[in-house]
């Protein structure tokens, strides 16, 4: 083999503990310890971890038992492959079999010395490490095949979840417009939320927004501002997950705080309301998918509140929120 190969190989091996058990024949001769000596060195060199074994006696390499010996060695666990020795008086083939957990297998190769050469344990050693890394690496590169295949063929909407990889957790941050339907203007306020994402279709999210603008309300008889904050918790579901552009629809409850400050012209008397309502969010939107796990989302989004908010002036009711107000959220999410 070349050294170009022989390189490949010591490359592309998976880096993993490997066990190779050497089975040493009861009755050893120069030759033989030779042999084994010069499989442990090999074998030691290219990283893998070497068991010595004693072969059982009157057991042939070859034979039906052998096979059988090496099923219960290989139940054990422990052991990744064998090398036995074949001959009676000096060496004249190794077989190296390889172990298979899944589907559990027991492949083997045999490798000849070649008498008429130089150094021929040595070189059977060699060559036995090498059958032994190429079949490791055949059976790596099949079961990477067969790990792509069952990735392109799973199902739409169920992408690689691998947990080094999965987004689970998120924050977002930025801005709200809330408006109601009779009267009361748009405000402006920031907009906090954290996501938990136990699956890529289904997200679990808490929001939090306020401390922003006052719109003002102005009749003949005084004026009033008007001040919103609301937290909600709720689920949402992603559409396409596995897509740059993935469209959402959320539903949460939560609690709304309106405060309304009114004053009066003389004679009249304004006066401040606390009014804390029950919330129910519905929303529709999308979330862009940016680089370094990022996102860009925008939605739509419609409370209700319970009880609503009426604003009266004298004994005229001149607006109302709650029932219902319309938010756009925009906001920058990350996913550490």
């Amino acid at each position: 083999m070349s050294l170009l190969l022989w390189a490949l190989l010591l490359w592309a091996t998976p880096a993993r503990a490997v066990t190779v058990a050497v089975v040493a024949p009861p009755r050893t001769t120069p030759e033989f310890t030779e042999t084994l000596s010069r499989l442990r060195g090999e074998l030691l060199s290219v990283g893998f971890h070497v068991r010595m074994i004693r072969g059982v006696e009157d057991r042939r390499p070859d034979g039906p038992d052998s096979r059988a010996w090496l099923e219960e060695l290989a139940a054990e666990g422990g052991v990744d492959a064998v090398i036995d020795i074949v001959g009676d008086l000096v060496p004249v083939a190794v077989d190296i079999w390889v172990i298979e957990q899944s589907p559990p297998r027991l492949e083997v190769s045999r490798v000849v010395r070649e008498p008429n050469t130089t150094n021929a344990s040595a070189r059977l050693a060699i060559r036995a490490v090498e059958v032994l890394r190429s079949t490791f690496l055949e059976n790596d590169m099949a079961r990477r095949e067969r790990h792509d295949e069952s990735s392109a063929t799973a199902p739409p909407g169920e992408p690689d979840e691998s947990p080094g990889r999965r987004e689970r957790f998120g924050v977002e941050l930025g801005a709200a417009a809330l408006t109601s339907l009779d009267g009361v203007g748009p405000a402006l306020m920031p907009i906090a939320q954290l996501d938990w994402k136990p699956r890529p279709w289904f997200v679990v999210q808490a929001a939090l927004a306020g401390l922003g603008s006052r719109p003002a309300i102005a009749a003949t008889a005084g004026r009033a501002r008007v001040a919103q904050q609301y937290g909600v918790l709720g689920v949402g579901h992603p559409f396409r997950s596995d897509q740059r552009l993935r469209p959402f629809v959320t539903l949460a409850a939560g609690a709304l705080r309106t405060s309304v400050e009114g004053e009066a012209d003389s004679p009249r008397q304004g006066h401040t309301v606390d009014e804390w309502s029950f919330l129910l969010d519905g929303g529709l939107g999308a979330a862009l998918r940016l680089p370094e796990r990022y996102t860009l989302a925008l939605a739509a989004h419609v409370h209700v509140a319970e009880p609503y908010v009426a604003i009266h002036f004298e004994d005229a009711i001149v607006a109302t929120t709650g029932r219902p107000n319309l938010a756009l959220v925009l906001t920058v999410g990350a996913w550490p």
